[in-house]
């Protein structure tokens, strides 16, 4: 007796060929493509240290309108302008030595 091996038909093979092409690609685009969950991970990573650097632009922000304020006229610190004096003009008080 022997036995007569049937070859798989043709379509069949080309049907699973485009069936595993098609499910490797899209599991490509899936991971890696635009809106993929690497790129995902990249944005988050981008919107933590946005969010980080907002929380210091704000602080910073704050300081400087505190200080915009205070040199203001309705309301001048006299210790702040001393301080901006000597450091931007590089002013003295007649009775203070300067070590180097």
């Amino acid at each position: 007796m022997s036995r007569s091996q049937k070859r798989p038909a043709f379509g069949v093979v080309l049907y699973f060929a485009a069936s595993f092409s098609l499910a490797t690609y899209f599991t490509f685009a899936a991971v890696q493509g635009d809106y993929g969950l690497f790129r995902r991970v990249e944005i988050r990573a981008e919107a933590t240290a946005l969010e980080q650097q907002k929380t210091l632009l704000s602080a910073e922000l704050a300081a400087l309108e505190n200080k915009t304020r205070r040199m203001s006229d309705e309301y001048l610190d006299l210790d702040l302008l001393d301080q901006q004096a000597r450091d931007v003009l590089g002013l003295l008080r007649s009775d203070e030595i300067v070590i180097r």
